[in-house]
């Protein structure tokens, strides 16, 4: 089969190697569409994650596909089953598992190389993560499931509450989707209060409302579509916490929320924060990276500063839900449809901003 293997910094090759075949409690995915990701797109920039892989590797973790082969002992599911595969799941055993903190497992199972023909799914994220597609989700839409998972376990961490102004800085994938997730009222919805409860909260009240720092005029429209109060294109502002100020009666966001993964962007994010109020710094900045923090402000303020990773099985459940049954156009993050062969150009037009996702399909 065809597949894409990461070598280094920028430095993707597409290979023929031999087709997967499931060992006990695994399936194989025939790969129907494999979205491109922010995470793809600063594992090629830097040539490796501090997590998720070793080079060299196969390539690619968001995927939706059909089950071509079953592994033996898996029941429940049969060939040519639609299915969303998550790139993880928690051991369920481990120091973090019994406090249920998942996206911190100590043997967590993180699974690549969705941009290929075929994809093999480890026996535990078959056991945990496997998930039916929807009667008529496309699979582009559906392959979305776990950046947004993310997304939602984001939210949850951040202590956002009815009526909320929430400052989101990054106009990529992953901060379109916290526009979108804030307005439908995931702010403030358990997991499990997904069903029939999406124009809305979880607890009676407003839902947050949202203002988006970014740097494509496009993409701000695509944030305008998923419900962004104000939008801002950052060349033009010269001093964006005052601006946040002056949005905010002078206080600050209540919750700020950093998307780009650069150090100088999380140290603006502090700055934007009212008195009391929490920042998620969940952009994964380059290892090693420092940033300065005023340990006055910090202190005295009652800053509350959160480094938010991953998903969670709870939260990748929800978010194939909200892919269902919102009306938030979702498929706007979709820019292009392209074969395996044109990768390397997608994660480049990425780099390039000319692209917000691309639907690789092999």
């Amino acid at each position: 089969m065809q597949a894409a293997l990461l070598y280094g910094k920028e430095d993707v090759r597409l290979e023929d190697v031999p087709a997967p075949t499931p060992a006990t409690g695994e399936v194989v995915l025939r790969v129907r569409a494999a979205t491109t990701c922010g995470t793809d797109l600063k594992v090629w920039r830097r040539g490796g994650h501090a997590k998720m892989l070793t080079l060299p590797t196969l390539f690619g973790h968001e995927v939706a596909g059909e089950i071509a082969a079953l592994g033996e002992g898996v029941t429940g599911w049969t060939v040519g089953d639609r299915v969303v595969a998550n790139n993880s799941a928690p051991c369920g055993q481990c120091f973090f598992c019994q406090k249920q903190e998942f996206s911190l497992c100590s043997n967590l199972c993180f699974n690549n190389g969705t941009f290929a023909q075929y994809l093999r799914v480890p026996a535990p994220i078959v056991q945990q993560n496997l998930l039916s597609i929807p009667h008529g989700m496309p699979d582009s839409l559906a392959a979305m499931t776990e950046p947004l998972a993310c997304v939602l376990h984001g939210i949850a961490r951040s202590n956002v509450k009815p009526g909320d102004r929430v400052l989101v800085l990054g106009d990529g994938a992953i901060g379109l989707m916290f526009v979108a997730a804030l307005t439908t009222g995931y702010g403030f919805m358990s997991p499990h209060a997904v069903k029939g409860e999406l124009q809305g909260t979880g607890s009676g009240g407003a839902c947050p409302q949202v203002f988006l720092l970014g740097g494509s005029p496009a993409r701000l429209q695509v944030g305008e579509a998923f419900g962004a109060a104000k939008t801002f294109l950052y060349r033009q502002v010269e001093d964006v916490p005052a601006l946040v100020r002056s949005l905010t009666e002078g206080w600050g966001a209540d919750v700020v929320i950093e998307a780009t993964g650069v150090p100088s962007v999380w140290e603006l994010a502090i700055a934007c924060a009212r008195p009391g109020a929490t920042v998620n710094l969940f952009g994964g900045c380059p290892r090693d990276t420092t940033i300065t923090v005023n340990t006055d402000r910090l202190h005295y303020s009652e800053l509350t500063l959160k480094g938010v990773f991953h998903n969670t099985p709870q939260w990748v459940r929800a978010a194939l839900a909200m892919l269902e049954q919102s009306s938030i156009p979702f498929p706007l993050l979709i820019s292009d449809t392209r074969p395996l062969k044109d990768l390397e150009r997608s994660l480049a037009d990425m780099r390039d901003r000319t692209v917000i996702k691309v639907s690789m399909q092999p």
